[in-house]
C-alpha cells in the first residue's frame, strides 16, 4: 500500500519480438545471464510501493514463465500469468480483467523496458494519484518531421512541445478501466494505453522520465542495453544508490 492505495502493475510481454529477429522472445534474451523478461519483472518485486504484478504472457509461453521466470527468481508478488491478445491493446485488457479489486492504481509496463528505477516508479503513482492519469516520458532530441504518403515533408512540429512516450504509464485503476470500456464501444485502436484515457475524456499528465529507460527491440538495443546495465551496476557499487541520486 501507498497513502492507503493498493497498487497493481501489469507487465505486457506477449509481443511477437519480430524486430529482434532472434527466433525468441526478445523478453527472455539474456542481460548480465538472466532474461530481459526478469530485470524488469525484479524492479516492481523489489518495490515496497507495489502490491500485485500482472504478467501477460503468449499462451505458449506461460509455463515458461512460470518456470523459468517466476519461480526461477523467487518473485513474490506476481500474483497472475494471463494470456495475451491478438494486439497488446488487447493484452493490457486481459491484465485489467485479472486485477485485485483492492486495485487503486494501476501501472502499465513493457516487459522489455528493464532499466526502470525505484523514482520513476514512485512519481508515476504520485502523478496517478493527483491526476488520475500520467505517462513517464522524455522530450525527443531530434527534430520531428511529419510526411505525406510519398515521403514528402508536410511540416515540421514544434520540438519543444515534443515528447517520447515511455512506460509505466499510470492511472487510478477506474479511469483506466473506463478508458478501454469506451475505447472497446467507440472500436478504437492506440498504441499505447494512455491515447484511450485520452480519447475517453480524461487528460493525461506527462511525467520526466530517464533516457535510459528504453524499450528493448531491435539488435542494436541490445548493445546499447549492456552499455547501461553495466554503467548502472557501476554506480551501484560507487554510491550504493543503484544510480538513482
Amino acid at each position: 500500500m501507498y497513502k492507503g492505495n493498493f497498487v497493481s502493475v501489469i507487465i505486457a510481454s506477449a509481443g511477437m519480438s519480430n524486430r529482434m529477429g532472434s527466433g525468441i522472445n526478445k523478453q527472455f534474451i539474456l542481460i548480465d545471464n538472466k532474461p530481459i523478461l526478469a530485470h524488469t519483472i525484479e524492479k516492481f518485486d523489489k518495490s515496497k510501493f507495489i502490491d500485485e504484478i500482472i504478467v501477460v504472457a503468449r499462451a505458449t509461453e506461460i509455463d515458461y514463465c512460470k518456470k523459468e521466470i517466476i519461480k526461477k527468481y523467487g518473485f513474490t508478488k506476481v500474483t497472475k500469468i494471463v494470456k495475451g491478445g491478438k494486439e497488446r491493446q488487447d493484452s493490457i485488457y486481459n491484465g485489467i480483467l485479472a486485477l485485485s479489486d483492492k486495485s487503486d492504481i494501476v501501472l502499465t509496463h513493457d516487459g522489455a523496458r528493464p532499466f526502470l528505477r525505484e523514482e520513476l516508479i514512485l512519481k508515476g503513482i504520485n502523478g496517478a494519484i493527483e491526476f488520475g492519469a500520467c505517462v513517464i516520458g522524455v522530450p525527443v532530441k531530434d527534430t520531428i518531421k511529419v510526411v505525406n504518403e510519398n515521403n514528402q515533408v508536410h511540416h515540421t512540429p514544434n520540438r519543444a512541445l515534443l515528447w517520447a512516450a515511455q512506460t509505466p504509464q499510470c492511472f487510478k485503476t477506474d479511469i483506466l478501466k473506463k478508458g478501454y470500456e469506451y475505447a472497446s464501444k467507440e472500436s478504437i485502436v492506440a498504441t499505447d494505453d494512455s491515447s484511450l484515457v485520452e480519447k475517453y475524456g480524461h487528460p493525461v499528465k506527462m511525467i520526466m522520465g530517464s533516457y535510459d529507460n528504453i524499450k528493448i527491440t531491435t539488435p542494436d538495443d541490445l548493445i546499447i542495453a549492456e552499455s547501461i546495465f553495466k554503467n548502472m551496476n557501476l554506480n551501484e557499487n560507487n554510491d550504493g544508490f543503484g544510480g538513482i541520486l
